[in-house]
């Protein structure tokens, strides 16, 4: 089996060696660059499997970079900053981040997050050994992260979004409660993953075209959690 990738973006020298250092113990393979325009130009050529990301970066805005990561590029997202407030971390999990890791940190900690998002990513995908979920009109692409219309039209969805879409699907016409969101997408219970639940289920809505008013597949069963009303067939 071939080493796990991670990229690190740093402006940070010895952040950067630190992460690099510890993840390499570890048996990853790491990529570091200490500006977003050398990390972007790298992400055309190769996608890693995590991205560990840090905000406050030199030539771009830390957090446009990270939505738009969840958009196109389909590797997990791990936020690393120095930015401890709520609204931030809020912020980067809404924006589409997988996680979010305060500095100062322990190197410990930073390999079990990348390991534990791994073991999640694989045992999602081994657990139906399918890629295509069809349901309701459409059909959700998991390997190329993209929702497809019976008339063609065709969005994309964050590797965030398909998380919770995911869980959606395996289990359509059943009650998930909040608790057991949590304990399946990983993340500390609280205001900050509720908030970030709550947006990534409106965006969800919104690209399966549905009445925010009144939603006919991801219903909210207030006080309990949601359910998905509709047939699912994977393949």
């Amino acid at each position: 089996m071939s080493q796990p990738h991670v990229a690190i973006l740093d402006d940070e020298a010895e952040i950067r060696r630190i992460l690099a250092d510890a993840l390499g113990e570890a048996g990853f393979r790491t990529s570091t660059y200490a500006r977003a325009t050398e990390f972007e130009a790298a992400l055309k050529r190769t996608t890693p499997d995590v991205c560990l990301v840090d905000l406050g970066l030199p030539d771009r805005d830390g957090l446009a970079l990270v939505h738009r990561l969840a958009l196109e590029s389909g590797a997990t997202i791990i936020i690393v900053s120095g930015r401890a407030q709520l609204q931030d971390r809020v912020t980067g999990l809404e924006l589409g981040a997988d996680d979010y890791i305060i500095k100062p940190f322990e190197p410990a900690e930073v390999v079990a997050r990348v390991r534990a998002r791994l073991r999640k990513n694989t045992r999602a995908a081994q657990d139906t050994g399918a890629t295509i979920a069809a349901f309701a009109g459409w059909e959700a692409h998991f390997d190329r992260y993209a929702l497809v219309a019976d008339d063609g039209d065709e969005v994309g969805f964050s590797h965030a979004e398909g998380e919770v879409l995911r869980l959606f699907l395996e289990s359509p016409r059943r009650l998930i409660s909040r608790a057991q969101m949590q304990e399946s997408l990983g993340g500390a219970a609280g205001e900050s993953f509720d908030r970030a639940m709550d947006v990534r289920i409106s965006r969800l809505r919104a690209k399966l075209r549905e009445d925010p008013k009144n939603p006919r597949l991801i219903k909210t069963i207030y006080g309990a959690g949601y359910i998905f009303l509709g047939d699912v067939s994977w393949r």
